[in-house]
């Protein structure tokens, strides 16, 4: 291999410059009305199991008295 003056830890990287191509990727497809429909509806479906199980995992995550006084059983309250 040659010598280069440049600090580059490999010489292709060096050289990358050279191969770049100049065919243009094709187009990208629009998305029809029924894809943006369903990928808005599945969006929204993770966000609201996201949400619910927050809203249902706090009560479970709250630490306090509250939660030991209602955990009592019935039947040591008849005794």
């Amino acid at each position: 291999m040659f010598s280069r003056n440049e600090a580059v830890p490999f010489a292709f990287v060096a050289e990358a410059d050279q191969f770049r191509s100049n065919v243009t990727p094709p187009p990208r497809e629009r998305l029809g009305a029924s894809q943006i429909v369903g990928r808005t509806l599945i969006g929204l479906t993770v966000v609201a199991g996201l949400v619910g199980s927050l809203i249902f995992g706090m009560p479970s995550l709250q630490s306090g008295d509250s939660a030991r006084s209602q955990q009592q059983s019935e039947a040591s309250d008849n005794r």
